[in-house]
């Protein structure tokens, strides 16, 4: 049982990656998250206290998740037992909680990846939480709110991790450039502007950061000749961008797309929509979006957009990828500079709750179908108006059933088009309901 509670193992500390080795070991080591570990930090305080209540670290891959797991666990009493949520399953779970019950003690338990544990998985630590067999401690990427199910997560208290900022990159890349021991040497030194395509590229992942200070030294490390961007660039590759089709990045992306439509930021929305093609996002599913808003946010100050908007989206149904991204490019810019109402939207919602109040109010008697003779003879159609027939081609009277009579559920804005319909909307309204107000 000794080997499962050991908090740390002699090895050979260069057959390490360097982002291992380059692991801070105390909170006065960690950079960034100054929000947890500052002095009235979050983090800060449990580890004085030394009074660890189960969590979750959620936060982008590369902010120090695993890091700070360990050195919490460093501060107190128990036994820190690192689990794998991607190379082990139930039975595991089973046999770590058996040995864990015959030692008679507390353990912290750090599982990361947490979020590929499926429902049943996670129902198993439930038990063991309650009885303080173990504090657990997991790191996901994924927001918990999807990835954790609800008793589980009812258990935990969320610690948010934030992208590490580009300063703090620069200077965890020079600290492993510089540090003989852990580090590494290059007998020519990465270009300021090599150290500035390192953390361009890592987007605020230390891990990432150090990954390509270790690629570049295992390619340039010995060379006496300075390194040339080119060659430089040619290792680093392309930058990857961030993306997940179902998860945080997907929901935050198309967020940022809709929000900056509605705030008549055409530029940004530009950005956030290549941003969006550029990670392989379906473009049906942009070109639904872009239709839902041109009804939403867009509305009949402009009704011409929602035509435009299904156009674009059957042109990206029949030409696809890559031809299409001009289509959605010219739509996201139209929408872009639109006015904009969300009269139609507010009116939906409205009538919806009206509806929900009066499921069932009786529709007037003359505006009921009577295709049979008994209908008409209790009076289904009787009373009713053709408007095209009459001099004004509009008839004084009520049409909604008589407990909502004298509701307004559109109220038209005064933007683009509508503003035209706010006028003719006041108009029939007073010739609609003339008799009520004589």
């Amino acid at each position: 049982m000794q080997h499962l509670f050991e908090t740390s193992v002699s090895e050979n500390l260069h057959r390490k990656p360097l982002a291992e080795r380059m692991r801070p070991a105390s909170l006065e080591e960690v950079l960034g998250q100054s929000h947890l570990i500052g002095t009235k930090g979050f983090l800060s305080d449990i580890v004085q206290s030394k009074t660890i209540p189960s969590m979750v670290f959620w936060g982008p891959p590369g902010t120090g998740k695993t890091t700070l797991a360990r050195i919490i666990a460093q501060h107190v009493a128990y036994s820190f037992v690192p689990f794998s949520a991607v190379t082990s399953g139930i039975p595991e779970i089973k046999k770590l909680i058996k040995e864990v019950e015959k030692q008679h003690q507390t353990v912290l338990l750090f599982i990361d990846e947490i979020h590929r544990f499926n429902k049943a998985q996670q129902d198993a630590f439930l038990p063991y939480i309650e009885n303080g067999c173990i504090i657990l401690m997991g790191a996901t990427t994924e927001n918990p709110s999807f990835a954790l199910n609800n008793a589980l997560l009812s258990r935990l208290k969320v610690v948010v991790l934030e992208p590490l900022e580009e300063k703090e990159i620069e200077t965890i890349v020079q600290r492993a450039m510089n540090d003989t021991e852990r580090g590494v040497v290059f007998n020519t030194p990465l270009s300021d502007e090599c150290v500035r395509i390192i953390v361009n590229y890592s987007s605020g992942d230390a891990r990432m950061a150090l990954n390509l200070v270790e690629l570049a030294h295992s390619s340039f490390g010995q060379s006496t000749q300075e390194i040339s961007i080119k060659d430089f660039l040619s290792i680093v590759q392309k930058k990857i961008p961030s993306y997940d089709k179902a998860g945080e990045y997907h929901y935050n992306l198309i967020s940022a797309l809709h929000k900056s439509l509605r705030g008549c930021d055409a530029d940004a929305a530009l950005y956030y929509l290549m941003r969006i093609i550029n990670a392989g996002e379906d473009p049906l599913y942009i070109a639904r979006r872009l239709v839902r808003f041109s009804a939403e946010d867009v509305g009949l100050a402009d009704p011409f957009a929602l035509v435009l908007a299904q156009n674009a989206f059957e042109a990206c149904n029949k030409i696809g990828y890559p031809e299409c991204d001009v289509i959605l490019g010219e739509i996201v810019l139209y929408l872009a500079l639109a006015p904009k109402s969300n009269r139609v939207y507010e009116a939906i919602k409205k009538a919806k709750d009206v509806l929900q109040e009066n499921p069932d109010a009786e529709v007037p008697l003359f505006l009921r179908n009577a295709p049979t003779k008994l209908m008409k003879q209790i009076g289904y159609g009787k009373g009713y108006i053709y408007p095209p027939h009459t001099e004004a081609g509009i008839v004084s009277t009520q049409y909604l059933p008589k407990p909502l009579q004298g509701t307004e559920l559109y109220c038209p804005s005064e933007q683009g088009k509508e503003k035209q319909f706010k006028e003719r909307l006041q108009n029939l309204r007073k010739r609609l309901h003339r008799n009520e107000n004589n």
